[in-house]
C-alpha cells in the first residue's frame, strides 16, 4: 500500500505544472479579450454574431479587428492631442496679435491718422502753385523757437529751428514754368506766410530730414520760384510735400489692418472659449418659443386628476352583487339560445333543449 500511494503521488506531480500554464494562458487571453472589448467596443459590438464574438474573445493576433481597433484608437487620440496642441497654439498666436493690434493702433493715432485727417480737412490744391522764399530764420534755444518749418520727431521740443517765410500765387508752377515772369510785376495772393513742410511740419527720419530741407529751400535759393500747395481752406497755410492718393493710402492702412487683425482674433477666441457665442452661432432656426414645453407636456407641470376614495364594500352587498351577476349571466345565456347540438327554435316556440 505505500509502494502504490508513492507511485501514485510521483504519477500525478508532473500534471500540475501543465494544468497552472493554462490556467495562466486562459487568464491572459480573457484580460486580453476584456481590454480590447473596452477600448474596441464599436469593432466587438457591431459584429453581432459569433464569428464577431469569437475575433474579440480570441487572443489577439496581428492582422485582428481588435488590434486594427487600437491602431485606430490610438491614432485619434493622437490626432485629438495634436489638435488640442494647434489649438492652444494658435489661441496664443490670436491673443499676442489682439493686444499688439491694439497698441499698433494706439500708435498710429498721433503720428499716421491725426495728420492724415487734418490734411483731408485743410483740402489743399492738388495742383501745385507757385512759391517764393522771401525770409529764412535760423535760430536756437526754446524761447527764440516757437515754430519752425521743419522738426525731425513731432513729440521733440525745439532747440534749433528753420523759419522760412515765403510769397505764392495761385498761378500753376507748369504754367509759370513755360512762361516765365518778372517777379516785380507778380501780384502774389498770398505774402509773408508761414512754409511748413508738410501739413504738420515734421517728420521722422528718413522720409524727413531739416538739414536737407533747409538747403533745399533755405538762404542759396531766395527768391527763387518752386512748387508749393496751398490749403483751400485756411490760405495762410502752404506746404511743401502733398499727395492724395499716398495720404488716402496710409489712412486707410492704419485704420483697417489693426481693427481687421483685432476683430478676427478675439472673433475666433470668442467662439472657441465663450459659451454664449457659440451657442448664438449653432442655435437653430426653430421659433423661440417653440423650445420650451407647453403646461400638458412639461411633466413638472403636469396635474393628474384626483382619485376618488373609494368606501369599503359591505359583505353583503358583495353577496348580492356576486349573486346579480350570476343571474344576469344565465339570463344572457338563455337569450342568445345556446343549445347542445341542436338549432334555435323559431320564434314563439318554447324554449325546449335537444338531447342527441
Amino acid at each position: 500500500m505505500k509502494k502504490s500511494s508513492t507511485l501514485t503521488t510521483t504519477t500525478s506531480m508532473p500534471t500540475s505544472p501543465t494544468l497552472s500554464t493554462q490556467t495562466l494562458s486562459a487568464s491572459k487571453i480573457s484580460l486580453t479579450s476584456s481590454r480590447c472589448g473596452s477600448t474596441a467596443g464599436s469593432v466587438c459590438g457591431s459584429a453581432g454574431s459569433g464569428s464577431g464574438r469569437s475575433a474579440c474573445q480570441s487572443p489577439v493576433r496581428p492582422g485582428s479587428g481588435c488590434v486594427d481597433a487600437l491602431k485606430a484608437k490610438r491614432e485619434e487620440i493622437e490626432i485629438e492631442t495634436v489638435l488640442e496642441k494647434a489649438k492652444f497654439y494658435t489661441s496664443v498666436c490670436l491673443g499676442t496679435t489682439a493686444i499688439l493690434s491694439v497698441f499698433t493702433f494706439l500708435f498710429l493715432i498721433p503720428f499716421v491718422v491725426d495728420p492724415a485727417i487734418s490734411t483731408i480737412i485743410a483740402d489743399y490744391d492738388p495742383v501745385p502753385v507757385t512759391c517764393i522764399v522771401i525770409d529764412h530764420i535760423y535760430a536756437e534755444g526754446i524761447k527764440n523757437c516757437s515754430w519752425s518749418s521743419c522738426r525731425e520727431g513731432c513729440t521733440s521740443s525745439l532747440t534749433k529751428c528753420h523759419q522760412l517765410f515765403v510769397n505764392y500765387t495761385r498761378i500753376p508752377f507748369s504754367e509759370w514754368e513755360r512762361n516765365p515772369r518778372d517777379l516785380d510785376t507778380v501780384n502774389w495772393d498770398v505774402s509773408y506766410t508761414k512754409f511748413l513742410i508738410n501739413s504738420e511740419g515734421c517728420g521722422y527720419p528718413p522720409t524727413t530730414n531739416c538739414s536737407v530741407f533747409a538747403r533745399q529751400y533755405g538762404f542759396s535759393h531766395i527768391g527763387e520760384p518752386f512748387p508749393c500747395y496751398y490749403s483751400r481752406a485756411y490760405p495762410e497755410v502752404v506746404i511743401g510735400r502733398y499727395s492724395w492718393e499716398n495720404n488716402l493710402y496710409h489712412l486707410i492702412l492704419s485704420l483697417i489692418i489693426p481693427n481687421v487683425l483685432f476683430a478676427i482674433s478675439i472673433g475666433v477666441l470668442s467662439y472657441w472659449y465663450c459659451p454664449c457665442c457659440e451657442k448664438a452661432c449653432n442655435k437653430s432656426s426653430r421659433v423661440y418659443a417653440e423650445k420650451f414645453p407647453t403646461k400638458e407636456d412639461d411633466p413638472a407641470h403636469r396635474t393628474e386628476p384626483p382619485q376618488r376614495h373609494q368606501q369599503p364594500t359591505h359583505p353583503a352587498t358583495k353577496k348580492r352583487n356576486h349573486l346579480e351577476n350570476v343571474a344576469g349571466r344565465k339570463a344572457s345565456d338563455r337569450q342568445s339560445g345556446i343549445w347542445k347540438g341542436g338549432a334555435r327554435p323559431e320564434s314563439g316556440t318554447p324554449n325546449q333543449q335537444v338531447v342527441n
